[in-house]
């Protein structure tokens, strides 16, 4: 009876855990290249009472064996790296990825993070930044005397403007980085991933070679969160909790029952 307790116990824990991503999931709906996350279940342990094939007879076998299982546990969350919506904006440094890869971000540490936000802004410097002020680790400068209607970004991540009484020019080239396995970039939040030993080493490349997405100006990736999805998965979780909360409650009452013969 005890193993029906805490085997429940672990169905209510796991689910908890499950709504905890999908209301992440449903918070970034409108988070620039947001990719939704998923939540992987495993059985736990089971305890063998009887071994299938053990003999049961003189010239006989069983032919399943007697084993109950011990509960569940969340296993992992998988990021979902499908590509989202793009959204015309007409701003003229927000760039979308159409395809596979990341824009590359010199964080304050030196390190190189990884996005696919392209809300990118000019700071003082018209050095092309992040929301949070870092800049693209290409070292995309616009000149001061461009006016921002002539920066053009093309789909090959070359960016060029129009100085004040000048001619267009190319001021820079924007790269991409893409990876063996992209869910296994580690979140840092603010849009941003750090390469780990799971995702393996960055590919970098020009956009549109080598298997890497092109750029779009004027665009930015929406969130790849499908609200009906997140609600489905919310009730069944709900559910879920519930029907291991009288899992929990049914165990409570057999116990009574038990404790209750003896009087």
């Amino acid at each position: 009876m005890m193993r029906a307790l805490w085997s429940a116990a672990s169905g209510m824990i796991g689910q908890q855990k499950h709504m905890d991503v999908v209301s992440h999931n449903i918070a970034n709906v409108n988070t620039y290249g947001y990719k939704k996350v998923r939540t992987e279940f495993q059985d736990l342990i089971y305890q063998n009472l009887r071994e299938a094939g053990a003999e049961s007879g003189a010239d006989s076998q069983y032919p399943t064996g007697l084993a109950i299982g011990l509960g569940t546990r969340v296993a992992a969350t998988q990021r979902i790296t499908t590509q989202g919506p793009l959204q015309t904006t007409d701003n003229p440094t927000d760039i979308g990825i159409q395809g596979e890869g990341y824009f590359r971000i010199e964080l304050p540490d030196g390190t190189i993070g990884y996005t696919r936000d392209g809300t990118f802004k000019l700071d003082s410097n018209r050095r092309m930044v992040t929301t949070d002020g870092y800049p693209i680790a290409d070292g995309i400068t616009i000149d001061e005397t461009a006016p921002m209607d002539s920066i053009v970004i093309a789909g090959d991540g070359q960016v060029s403007c129009r100085p004040a009484g000048g001619e267009q020019q190319v001021v820079g080239q924007i790269t991409l980085a893409r990876f063996i396995n992209p869910p296994g970039l580690t979140a840092m939040g603010k849009n941003l991933f750090l390469v780990s030993a799971a995702s393996g080493d960055p590919i970098e490349g020009n956009p549109g070679e080598d298997g890497a997405g092109t750029l779009t100006q004027g665009t930015l990736e929406m969130s790849s969160v499908q609200i009906v999805e997140e609600m489905v998965e919310m009730i069944v979780s709900q559910r879920a909790y519930e029907s291991n909360s009288k899992a929990v409650i049914t165990s409570d009452s057999m116990l009574e029952i038990a404790n209750g013969l003896k009087r």
